[in-house]
């Protein structure tokens, strides 16, 4: 989910190397883009198949998975959620009774994925890497034959996230990033599958953009908040909360349709620098 532009239609899915293939459903919006991206995971040769973020409660989408899957002569042996969003996985628990596959994830009832865990299905790797921030049950998913990352919300193909406070943490999204930094500068991840918009083949150099990018709004909000305090008797309450002023002041280049959304994100910015109260 991102603060930033109108979704457009110039990704429609398809395949990234031998072992993943995306799925797009059809539910653009400006917070989805094209929409969510399915991603279906299987070793080259293998019947046994990973879907990762079945997506909403759409059957027509879910139909259309299963069909590719069995185009290709396999079955779902497993399905993974990047977090618990509605878009990525309402339709989780329709999608183990069309399916059989357990599903995992991090908390809310889930099989608990553990950070490291090495999961093999069907001779496909897919390793665990925690990612919280955007929310507090993210995580992403290495596919290392392919040197590709799968960042659910965490990383978009296009435009940057929300960091969906009080369950989205400024601090733990930092971290994440940083810990994406490492892996993508190591080599381990050179491109990235998203959970919205397009594949990037720059891992490293979009990971590094999205540190500078927060950072940089970062301070915005800091200044902001500083200007809002200067006005001092100036601010009556049909301007709103301290997290409205400064929606207007630093998104005002975004779309109105998503200030909702980078409310959120300014909020888990006052939290991180002490000003909620404010």
């Amino acid at each position: 989910m991102r603060p930033a532009g109108p979704a457009d239609a110039s990704w429609a899915g398809g395949g990234w190397g031998e072992r993943a293939f995306c799925v797009l459903c059809p539910n653009p919006s400006p917070m989805t883009l094209e929409g969510t991206n399915t991603w279906v995971l299987a070793e080259p040769g293998s019947s046994d198949v990973v879907v990762v973020d079945p997506g909403p409660l759409d059957e027509g989408h879910l139909r259309a998975v299963l069909d590719h899957v069995a185009g290709r002569g396999g079955r779902v042996a497993l399905t993974l959620l990047t977090h618990g969003h509605w878009d990525h996985a309402e339709s989780a628990g329709r999608w183990a009774e069309l399916t059989g596959a357990p599903v995992r994830a991090v908390g809310r009832g889930h099989d608990d994925l553990a950070a490291g865990e090495r999961l093999r299905v069907g001779g496909l790797e897919v390793f665990v890497v925690p990612t919280p921030g955007h929310t507090g049950d993210s995580v992403s998913f290495l596919l290392p034959a392919e040197q590709v990352l799968l960042t659910g919300d965490t990383v978009l193909g296009r435009g940057t996230t929300v960091v969906a406070y009080p369950d989205g943490d400024l601090t733990s999204y930092l971290e994440s990033l940083a810990r994406l930094r490492d892996l993508t500068g190591s080599g381990a991840a050179s491109s990235i599958a998203p959970g919205h918009g397009p594949v990037v083949p720059d891992a490293a150099g979009t990971v590094e953009h999205y540190l500078r990018h927060r950072h940089e709004r970062l301070e915005q909000v800091r200044a902001a908040v500083a200007a809002l305090e200067a006005e001092g008797a100036g601010v009556s309450p049909a301007d709103g909360d301290l997290a409205d002023r400064v929606v207007r002041a630093v998104y005002a280049d975004v779309p109105r349709e998503v200030w909702p959304a980078a409310r959120l994100s300014v909020l888990a910015q006052l939290d991180y620098l002490g000003r909620l109260s404010g």
